[in-house]
C-alpha cells in the first residue's frame, strides 16, 4: 500500500514551537509538506487562497490543520468556528495543539468540532514524539477530499 503524503498546515505564532515542529519533522523523516502561518487571519487567507496566497501553488489544500489557540489577530477557536461554518472547509481535520490546559478551551474546541485536542508536551523529546504520533495516526486515516 502506498501512502500519499498530504500537506500539513500549522497555525502557530510561537517561533520556538515552530522550530521544534520542524526539527521533529526532520528527525522522524516526515514526508508531508509542512506550511506554517503565524496568526488566525493568515490561516484563513491560506485556506481561502486569498491575499499573498492567491497565486496558484502558494497554498495547497491541506490534509490536516495543526491549530494553536492563543494567536494574534484571530485566535484558534475563532478560526475553527469559521472553518466548521464554511461549506468548502468544514470537513478539514483540525487538531488543536496548544499549551492551554484550560477546561473551557478544551470543551469549546470539541463543541466547535475539533478532531483532537492535544496539550503540547514539555521538552523536545516528548514534543517530538507527540508530533511523530500525530503523523502516524493521520497516515492511517482516510482523509476527506
Amino acid at each position: 500500500m502506498t501512502i500519499e503524503a498530504f500537506t500539513v498546515l500549522m497555525a502557530e505564532d510561537d517561533e520556538h514551537d515552530i522550530v521544534a515542529v520542524k526539527r521533529a519533522w526532520k528527525k522522524h523523516h516526515i514526508s508531508n509538506p509542512l506550511y506554517v502561518v503565524n496568526d488566525g487571519e493568515e490561516c484563513l487567507d491560506f485556506l481561502h487562497r486569498r491575499g499573498k496566497y492567491s497565486e496558484p501553488g502558494t497554498a495547497p489544500r491541506p490534509g490536516i490543520l495543526l491549530l494553536d489557540i492563543k494567536m494574534p489577530k484571530m485566535d484558534g477557536l475563532a478560526v475553527l468556528k469559521q472553518i466548521r461554518e464554511d461549506g468548502h472547509l468544514h470537513r478539514l481535520p483540525v487538531i488543536i495543539l496548544t499549551t492551554s490546559t484550560a477546561e473551557e478551551d478544551r470543551l469549546r474546541s470539541y463543541d466547535l468540532g475539533v478532531n483532537a485536542y492535544i496539550v503540547k508536551p514539555v521538552g523536545f523529546a516528548n514534543f517530538s514524539e507527540a508530533v511523530r504520533t500525530i503523523n502516524l495516526f493521520w497516515e492511517l486515516v482516510d482523509l476527506p477530499e
